[in-house]
């Protein structure tokens, strides 16, 4: 088969990697002078019919995304029997080589996957197995999604293959262990557990099967970022443990508004936060103001005595002086203003 292929259009050139779904090959597009990557089918998954033509059709689909963050898919067909697709060669490496990376780099490469994810949904494609091998970051810090399309082609026959299926389920959504369709709201959900694993340097759950993950799952419940690793904001925290809710409907709406999420705190990371404005307590400025009500009521008091005072405190005449009337200090919104009013108010009365 790789001589056939060699022999055309497709020149390879050397191995890039192996997997259960797949071979990757780096070749060369004899016609258009450029590398290429060619994954070629197992030949244990070229024996349903009905899978070869569903793997060449969702390919092409996949070939109408065209997205910064998306590798293209250049070409699909057969050799000798054998499916293969032709993609953009991505030099780099993948999420799944580079273990945990700091706070800064991983909101990077979080928003431009969603960015990647939001197009493709978009255009009506789910990707169905975002995980960190399937993120590959170039050599300048581009982020590419591969396989979108391969996913949803293999989807029946991972079922089969347990090895295969355990290593991704990491990442899988509740609703896709339940053996539901997969929806945006899912691959939300798989960028979500490759952030935290990419903060934390652990998936959401520990789990040896499949049975235990759902279990987990079930329950909801997942150590928060940052008791694992507390340098990280609380505002990156909260989008990443937003898009890990269990049920889909509590989930951010769209990978865009992950994005939008994750991207609040990108110019303030623990190494360049800006300087914030000094703010007033509530409970401080409450304070303030009932010490400024206590001094007016003091202050009434004050000169109630003093209006006494000047009329001689006689309680014996035959007929009582008329009252003093005493006019409050002017109000204001804020307790310096007050106490400014305060003030003058004494000198006035203190005559």
């Amino acid at each position: 088969m790789i001589e056939a292929l060699s022999s055309g259009r497709y020149r390879i050139e050397r191995a890039l990697g192996h997997g259960g779904m797949a071979t990757v090959y780096l070749a060369h597009d004899e016609e258009l002078g450029r590398p290429v990557a060619v994954k070629v089918l197992p030949e244990h998954l070229v024996l349903d019919d009905d899978f070869r033509a569903r793997f060449v059709r969702e390919a092409r689909l996949a070939g109408r995304l065209s997205h910064p963050n998306i590798v293209r898919v250049y070409d699909a067909g057969e050799a000798e029997g054998r499916p293969f697709i032709v993609m953009e060669y991505v030099p780099g490496t993948s999420l799944a080589e580079v273990g945990r990376l700091p706070v800064g780099r991983v909101v990077d490469v979080g928003v431009q996957a969603c960015a990647g994810l939001q197009h493709a949904h978009d255009a009506g494609l789910v990707h169905r197995d975002v995980k960190p091998a399937n993120l590959l970051v170039r050599e300048d810090g581009v982020l590419k999604i591969a396989d979108f399309g391969i996913a949803r082609a293999a989807e029946s026959t991972r079922q089969t293959q347990a090895g295969t299926l355990l290593g991704t389920a990491a990442y899988l959504s509740p609703e896709q262990i339940a053996g539901e369709d997969a929806t945006p709201a899912s691959d939300v959900y798989a960028l979500g557990a490759v952030l935290y694993e990419l903060l934390t340097g652990r998936p959401p759950y520990a789990f040896s099967s499949l049975g235990e993950l759902a279990a987990k799952q079930s329950d909801g419940l997942i150590e928060p970022v940052a008791d694992v690793e507390p340098s990280v904001p609380r505002e990156v925290e909260a989008a990443v443990m937003h898009a890990l809710a269990r049920d889909a409907g509590f989930r951010p709406g769209s990978a865009a508004e992950l994005a939008q999420e994750l991207g609040t705190e990108r110019d303030e990371l623990p190494t360049r936060r800006l300087p914030q404005r000094r703010a007033v307590s509530v409970r401080g400025r409450r304070g303030a103001l009932w010490l400024a009500a206590a001094l007016v009521l003091a202050a009434l008091a004050l000169a109630l005595g003093l209006a006494k005072l000047r009329n001689g405190g006689d309680d014996n005449r035959s007929s009582p002086p008329a009252p003093t009337r005493v006019t409050p200090p002017t109000p204001a919104a804020t307790a310096e203003q007050q106490a400014r009013n305060l003030a003058r108010w004494l000198r006035v009365h203190s005559r």
